[in-house]
């Protein structure tokens, strides 16, 4: 049996004002092409389908459509989870439509035995077992106290995800052993884990207000073969754990993830699967058995998966372009003489002031397939971050003391600054007219 995990497509999110339906499409079409060269039997998608909580026309089209092509391919099931980015309630509106489709939604997560998914092959037996847990939010897992300090609410929250992993394990279990048949057991998530590696402008916040709440490896119950994780963008194992990985989200979210690799994760199971122990604890139930890895009623480890990570291609490519005017243009330069489309985010760092930069930027890049999305001067952050008092913050400054500030780190003569001025009060005047 073959398993594609993926996660965070973030459909209709743009980058810096740009939208990138194209690169989408292109994706959902590789992913189409996938199912079918690699034979995938089920596909897990865990979380952050959207980018928002209520998906534009485009991203929805592109979604229902995907979903709909699914159904000639070899893909007999397709297993779909929410994230924090999605709206539970618009994952699940359809979702007893898509089960026709062998589409099995889980917005929300409310009773733990509902998340549990007995997917069949195509002579109805019993091939998989999908813990098919959403991005577990607040209010699901805990209740606020009166008075509880911020430490109590991380310790609540933690144990709040423990035991809804706990949970959904016993029933699992419990399923596995009243089918009689010795099937793997796979679990979905989409939560932050401690030590998680993440990117500069990649997009991913904290999931709890005022709480971390990074979880560890230990919180999944060793009865799940395999852990397929939403959230994180970069392609990642968890503890050093082949069997619990995020797949990370399969397009650059940001320009920090530019050069990064990415993937979808393909899991094989092929081995034989025996019934090691077909026994309960003696003081247990099937619904509340406490599940350890000396605990596991019937065992399907006798092969364990395999893992391979299958590359996705760049379908919009993006570069980060940072130095000083000269180190920029020759970039510039380099990129524009090999003809393909590139968007640009630019970092100036030269010590000279340009005080024209944007300009001189679409000069270099006219008439080239090249696409500046975003340009940042690091010149003036950093003169102006080095006037600042430690005790000072942005508050304790009116809007034309700022500017003044700005004039003064640039060294504008005073004969200059009249007419400067007069220019950047018009400007803040039409800005808090239109906020007006």
């Amino acid at each position: 049996m073959k398993i594609l995990h993926t996660s965070d497509w973030h459909l209709g999110r743009m980058l810096y004002g740009r939208k990138r339906h194209e690169a989408f499409e292109a994706f959902l079409a590789w992913m189409l092409d996938t199912l079918q060269r690699e034979n995938i039997d089920v596909l897990l998608v865990a979380g952050d389908i959207f980018d928002t909580t209520t998906p534009g026309n485009r991203a929805q089209a592109m979604y229902y459509r995907f979903l709909s092509q699914v159904v000639s391919s070899p893909c007999r099931h397709v297993v779909i989870v929410a994230g924090n980015h999605d709206s539970p309630s618009f994952l699940n509106a359809p979702a007893s439509l898509l089960k026709a489709l062998d589409v099995h939604v889980v917005g929300q997560a409310q009773n733990p035995a509902d998340e549990i998914l007995v997917l069949r092959d195509v002579t109805s037996q019993p091939e998989l077992i999908v813990c098919a847990v959403p991005y577990l939010r607040d209010r699901d897992i805990r209740q606020v106290e009166p008075g509880e300090s911020p430490d109590d609410k991380e310790r609540k929250l933690l144990e709040g995800i423990r035991q809804h992993y706990e949970v959904v394990a016993q029933h699992a279990v419990a399923v596995r052993e009243q089918l009689g048949v010795p099937v793997p057991i796979v679990a979905t998530g989409h939560l932050f884990t401690a030590g998680g590696q993440t990117i500069d402008g990649d997009g991913v916040r904290e999931l709890y207000v005022g709480s971390l709440a990074h979880v560890t490896a230990s919180i999944f119950p060793s009865c799940f073969d395999y852990v397929a994780l939403g959230h994180l963008h970069v392609p990642q194992k968890v503890g050093g754990n082949e069997l619990i990985r995020y797949s990370g989200s399969p397009l650059p979210m940001g320009f920090g993830e530019a050069r990064q690799q990415k993937s979808v994760c393909l899991i094989t199971f092929d081995g034989d699967f025996t019934q090691a122990d077909a026994k309960m604890p003696a003081n247990a139930n099937a619904s509340h058995a406490s599940i350890t890895s000396s605990q596991s009623v019937i065992t399907a480890r006798a092969n364990g998966p395999s893992v391979q990570l299958l590359p996705v291609p760049v379908f919009q490519a993006l570069e980060r372009v940072r130095g000083d005017w000269s180190t920029i243009d020759n970039r510039l330069q380099e990129l524009a003489k090999t003809g393909s489309p590139v968007w640009l985010e630019i970092i100036y760092e030269g010590t000279d002031l340009v005080g024209d930069l944007r300009d001189q930027l679409d000069r270099a890049v006219a008439d080239t397939s090249l696409e500046i999305l975003r340009v940042k001067n690091n010149r003036i952050v950093d003169r102006m971050a080095s006037m600042a008092a430690p005790e000072e913050t942005l508050d304790d400054l009116s809007v034309d003391e700022v500017f003044e500030r700005c004039l003064d780190a640039h060294d504008i003569p005073d004969d200059q600054r009249p007419a400067l001025q007069q220019a950047y009060h018009q400007v803040v005047k039409s800005v808090n007219g239109q906020l007006n």
